[in-house]
């Protein structure tokens, strides 16, 4: 379904670590808004939904929505470090148009 590579794993696992609480796992989503149309979210979950896809890499659990997951078939999820900042990036080969900033697709 999805690839999370292994800084986007250590990421993940960090945030939920320094959660304070326990989570059901980090939640990835797509919204409408941003400047092509969707944007790409993240939260961290107390709890799963019934119809959630949970999948495991390593020791995080990624919980995607159906609508997500139709928009983020095939996508890989990265987490980059550079002079620039810090943040996740998203190679989605079902985006038509992209942003500069990579955060935004349609």
């Amino acid at each position: 379904m999805i690839e999370i590579t292994q800084p986007a794993q250590e990421a993940i696992k960090a945030a939920i670590d320094g959660a304070g609480q326990p989570v059901a796992g980090l939640r990835l989503m797509v919204q409408s808004g941003g400047c092509a149309g969707l944007k790409y979210g993240m939260a961290l979950e107390l709890e799963a939904q019934p119809d959630d896809a949970s999948l495991t890499f390593g020791e995080v659990t990624v919980l995607i929505d159906p609508l997500t997951r139709e928009h983020i078939e095939g996508t890989k999820i990265d987490f980059v470090s550079n002079l620039e900042g810090a943040g996740f990036t998203f190679e989605n080969p079902n985006a038509k148009n992209a942003c500069g900033c990579g955060k935004s697709f349609c």
